[in-house]
């Protein structure tokens, strides 16, 4: 048997290339480490580490930069003596990042009382619609109809548009009538229609869509001005005026036809009146006064209105005129849903506009935000306060149950407390975003609790399960339970008299 050397295992022909490197510098070694006794040990040359202090900034146990008084130039010499330079452009860096913004708007409100933090600090206000539907839109060609669809959608206001018709449906919804939704039409047993409210939604949408694209035809150079309208379709130029102005004619002319033939004539009359109020007066009242918040408000009063005036027309003994369906007393439930959503407008805006009130003021906007920001939150707290009064109000009209007056006390509470953190900080440390979201919550919380709580709403689902008739005066109620004791006690004598045999005369 032939033996071959050891040599033969390392050879570069069985193993790799990786392998026979290894075992070479284990045969060999590196003869500039062996050294005698007379001799000083070689240093061997510093590897530069690959971790570097800006790593560490995150960490709670390490000082960072403009903490207990630690400049970055100390603090890169601390931890890293000859990469100074380096970690001091870290530091720098991760102070443009949106955590440290944050904790230097902090840091400099909290050393420097009722002083304002930087403009970058203060949290951008969440993308529109329009603006995000506009971006989509140039992602396809030019003359496609799903960019000339998205084009017109952003027209329209899309979230605007669907919270506006939002407001329509929940009062006609929450008009008492005895049964709630029943494909049934009569004169004895009214109801609502389901007909109905698809014409009441379809023709709000096309009067609010109207609205919102004659409001982008007339300012669109100033909607350039500001980031949160640079991105519509007009200033991009994305979009003709030809077509938007056809959009919007064809659009009041189709909602308001809608609710003329589908709903009644009073409901098309509020309907083209909000397109008139906003578009005529509201848009251009914005460069002339401050008061425009107001106009506004009563356009945002308007759909509850129609709602009410819809569903009231399902019901109507007389000729169904303006005065029968929003001048009796049976419409006050109405005016309370229209001053409900006029008072939300409040607290709702002037959270909104404070954080861009540079923007509104550099584009020529009178908003109370930048020329009068004390009372800015002052009618803001004041009209969130009203929520309370107008709660208990729809339980005292009949609109809801009386534990609606106790359900929506929290909410309202949130909204009031947001407010008033809102009025006391005049829109610094938070308090505008706070109340920003606590109104956007607060509406359809409100509603969502109208609707459940809605007057006998629960009392005629019982009587559908038990088998009893649904009768919405609890005198008819009553005098039905007793027609039923008589016709029971009738039957029993019936009967009675029937087992008793009859008695023979001799």
């Amino acid at each position: 048997m032939r033996l071959r050397p050891p040599g033969y295992l390392l050879r570069p022909s069985t193993l790799s290339n990786a392998c026979w490197r290894c075992s070479q510098q284990l045969s060999y070694g590196n003869s500039q480490l062996t050294r005698t006794f007379a001799h000083a040990a070689p240093v061997a040359p510093k590897q530069q580490s690959r971790l570097k202090a800006g790593y560490f900034l995150s960490n709670k146990i390490l000082p960072r930069p403009h903490d207990d008084g630690l400049n970055p130039q100390s603090f890169a010499a601390s931890t890293a003596p000859d990469e100074a330079s380096k970690a001091t452009t870290t530091s720098q860096v991760n102070q443009h990042l949106p955590h440290r913004r944050r904790q230097a708007a902090k840091r400099h409100a909290a050393n420097i009382p009722g002083s304002a933090p930087p403009t970058d600090a203060e949290t951008p206000l969440p993308q529109d619609a329009s603006s995000a539907l506009t971006t989509e839109s140039t992602k396809h060609p030019a003359n496609s109809f799903r960019r000339q669809l998205s084009l017109l959608l952003s027209l329209s206001k899309p979230r605007l548009t669907i919270l506006v018709v939002l407001t329509a449906m929940a009062p006609y919804a929450l008009y008492p009538v005895p049964a709630f939704l029943s494909p049934s039409i009569g004169l004895d047993t009214p109801s609502l229609s389901p007909l109905t409210l698809t014409f009441l939604t379809t023709g709000t949408a096309l009067c609010s869509a109207s609205a919102n694209a004659l409001n982008m035809l007339y300012e669109p150079a100033w909607d350039a001005k500001m980031t949160r309208t640079r991105n519509r379709p007009l200033v991009r130029g994305l979009l003709s005026e030809r077509k938007a102005l056809v959009f919007a004619v064809l659009a009041a002319v189709a909602g308001v036809g809608s609710l003329y033939f589908g709903v009644n004539p009073t409901v098309a009359f509020l309907g083209a009146a909000n397109i008139a109020l906003y578009a005529g007066v509201y848009t251009p009242m914005k460069r002339v006064s401050w008061l425009n918040t107001w106009v506004g408000a009563v356009v945002g009063g308007i759909p509850p209105l129609m709602g009410w005036a819809a569903a009231a027309g399902e019901s109507a003994t007389g000729d169904g005129s303006f005065r029968e369906l929003l001048f009796t007393t049976d419409a006050i439930g109405g005016w309370l849903l229209a001053a409900l959503l006029f008072a939300w407008q409040f607290p709702h805006f002037m959270a909104l506009s404070w954080p861009i009130r540079e923007e509104y003021k550099a584009a020529g906007h009178k908003m109370l935000c930048w020329i009068n920001p004390a009372r800015n939150g002052r009618v803001a707290l004041r009209y969130s306060l009203l929520f309370f009064p107008l709660s208990i109000g729809l339980c005292a009209v009949g609109v809801t149950e009386w534990s609606f007056a106790a359900t929506s006390l929290p909410v309202n509470f949130w909204l009031a407390r947001e407010a008033v953190r809102f009025w006391q900080q005049e829109g610094f440390k938070g308090s505008a975003r706070g109340l920003f979201w606590a109104s956007v919550w607060h509406l359809p919380v409100i509603m969502v609790l109208a609707l459940v709580q809605k007057k006998g709403m629960w009392g005629r689902v019982w009587r559908s399960i038990v088998g009893e008739p649904d009768l919405e005066d609890e005198d008819e109620y009553e005098d039905w339970v007793v027609d039923q004791i008589s016709q029971e006690a009738e039957a029993a004598d019936g009967e009675a008299q029937k087992a008793v045999p009859p008695i023979r005369s001799e």
